[in-house]
């Protein structure tokens, strides 16, 4: 009984941290977060620039408009009809590259965080800080902060 104690509860405790990790960085793959916030569209909003977004790579994919807007209460980022591979600790960024393809891109460039990704499906807006220069951020990535990957870009244009 001893040895099938020293035997079993070593593997029962290196299963329950490599089961934990495991879910920690697969489930995004199957578990979907979908947002459905209503876009401002007032007739005082202007849009500054758009873009599409696309696939970074063949497992990290993107779809949907990214557009920067001017409204009276301030800059906004409003993504609409917007789906992209789910993963980990995923954030907003405008990026000063003009279309970035690789993780070196957007690290070798300026870029500011808007904060967390809300969901990876679904229309959603984030607040831009209002002294920010928006005429300098040529793309919209969609980071994996934790491992320093490009999810999906959107390059920008007026």
């Amino acid at each position: 009984m001893k040895r099938f104690l020293l035997i079993a509860v070593p593997c029962f405790l290196a299963g329950a941290v490599f089961g934990a990790a495991f879910w920690y960085l697969a489930s995004p793959l199957w578990i979907d977060r979908t947002v459905s916030e209503t876009l401002v569209t007032a007739s005082t909003s202007q849009i500054l620039a758009s873009g599409s977004f696309k696939d970074a790579d063949f497992a990290h994919k993107g779809a949907g408009q990214a557009a920067l807007v001017q409204l009276e209460t301030g800059p906004e980022l409003q993504l609409s009809n917007f789906n992209v591979t789910n993963g980990p600790d995923l954030k907003v960024w405008l990026s000063t590259h003009k279309d970035p393809t690789s993780a070196t891109d957007v690290l070798d460039n300026e870029w500011l965080s808007l904060g967390p990704l809300k969901g990876n499906i679904g229309n959603q807006s984030y607040s831009i800080p209002a002294d920010t220069d928006l005429t300098k951020y040529k793309s919209v990535v969609i980071w994996c902060e934790q491992f320093s990957v490009l999810f999906s870009p959107a390059s920008l244009s007026n």
